[in-house]
């Protein structure tokens, strides 16, 4: 089976000109976290990707993955 990326975190931050450190001083949660979650090597779960999603100021359905 296929890994595939299962967010965009990675684009998103980049595009809003925003780093893992300051999202993980908003989300009150460990840089090398948000590191995982970029890399996809973890996925938060669908509460925290709301609270990424309100501190980016998009949708859930941008930080997803869509084919």
């Amino acid at each position: 089976m296929e890994n595939k990326d299962l967010n965009r975190l990675k684009v998103v931050l980049a595009e809003k000109k925003r780093t893992n450190k300051w999202l993980a001083e908003q989300l009150g949660k460990d840089p090398a976290t948000i590191s995982k979650w970029c890399t996809n090597s973890a996925q938060p779960n669908l509460e925290t990707l709301i609270e990424i999603a309100k501190c980016l100021g998009v949708t859930v359905n941008d930080l997803i993955r869509q084919e």
